[in-house]
């Protein structure tokens, strides 16, 4: 069977950890040349280095999703380094979570940034050189907390579904042109609980992640799906989760 991966050229945002981090280390396994934008050098550098050791091919550049020129950069690596951007995956994200009536505007105002505002520098990013190419495929990771709606996750789910929105626009959009998909995790056991600064809900999803959150290497190779079908076929949306969450 053919590799759909190998040989394509990926940017990944909040590469460092987690879930970019294993989307990276997979896709670099099979063949694709990887472009690791996080904040912290000394992660990405790590990772950057593992993968050249296993033969794979990898670059880095530290930058900020919330700072539009910084992600043109890392479009503009790809290009610069391999001759080309294939996939651009927006994987960056933060929770804050509180009620609404706790009024945490710079909790709102963080998530907007990062969530939704460095979502579409990532779009800003890729089009110019997917327009060019004539193809391309941008990967934009949600969360099921923008399916199901509960309280203290108003602003978080908003500012996921509104990725959603935009994702769906842009696929309509595309004409043929470029394949957009929308991946939905659920509980995964990385560390992005651990930068919820409300203690009680910190406390309890992490609780709950202990007990049945999913790997990271599940949502990269939902990833790896997306990437690998044929250039005529678009994957639209996946939703991964714990068989037991809710």
């Amino acid at each position: 069977m053919e590799n759909g991966i190998k040989g394509k050229v990926v940017v990944i945002t909040g590469a460092s950890s987690g879930m970019g981090q294993a989307m990276a280390e997979l896709l670099a396994q099979r063949g694709a040349k990887v472009v690791l934008g996080a904040r912290r050098t000394d992660l990405l550098a790590a990772i950057s280095e593992r993968i050249k050791q296993n033969g794979g091919e990898a670059v880095y550049l530290k930058m900020d999703v919330t700072n539009r020129e910084e992600v043109a950069k890392l479009a503009e690596l790809a290009v610069t380094e391999f001759g080309r951007l294939d996939v651009m995956i927006n994987n960056a994200g933060i929770s804050q979570l509180h009620r609404m009536e706790e009024l945490d505007v710079a909790g709102w105002e963080q998530m907007i940034d990062v969530n939704l505002k460095g979502v579409l520098y990532g779009v800003a990013a890729a089009l110019p050189i997917f327009k060019t190419q004539g193809s391309g495929h941008i990967i934009n990771i949600i969360s099921t907390a923008g399916i199901k709606i509960v309280p203290s996750m108003g602003v978080y789910a908003g500012t996921k579904n509104a990725v959603r929105t935009i994702s769906e626009a842009l696929r309509q959009e595309s004409g043929g042109r470029w394949r957009v998909t929308g991946i939905s995790p659920g509980l995964v056991d990385t560390e992005f609980v651990s930068n919820i600064k409300n203690d009680d809900m910190r406390k309890a999803i992490q609780q709950k992640a202990d007990e049945i959150a999913i790997p990271a290497d599940a949502i990269a190779r939902a990833v790896a799906y997306a990437i690998e079908q044929p250039d005529n076929v678009d994957v639209g949306d996946i939703v991964i989760r714990p068989t037991a969450q809710d």
